[in-house]
């Protein structure tokens, strides 16, 4: 289960997820694949790439939480983030 402490060693393809660049959020969207440095979404009726670096990640949980993540700290391929994220 995906919960706030474990959220950056976990599969993030599925969630919900608000793109902050700095203070302003970019959009929102759901992730629909992830590669080392970058994440594909689906917003609105459309799909875009976004950049891991220079953004925050607001991830929006099933049990209603929502969890920060620093584009930079999980710049990681998706199979090795799973394993190198420190808790």
């Amino acid at each position: 289960m995906r919960t706030a402490e474990n959220l950056a060693s976990h599969e993030l393809i599925g969630l919900r997820v608000t793109v902050m660049k700095g203070e302003k959020p970019e959009c929102t969207g759901l992730v629909i694949d992830e590669t080392m440095n970058t994440f594909r979404l689906f917003c609105d009726t459309k799909r875009i790439m976004v950049p891991k670096e220079g953004r925050d990640f607001l991830f929006h949980l099933e049990n209603g939480q929502n969890v920060l993540l620093k584009g930079a700290g999980i710049m990681f391929r998706p199979e090795d983030r799973t394993k190198k994220v420190k808790q």
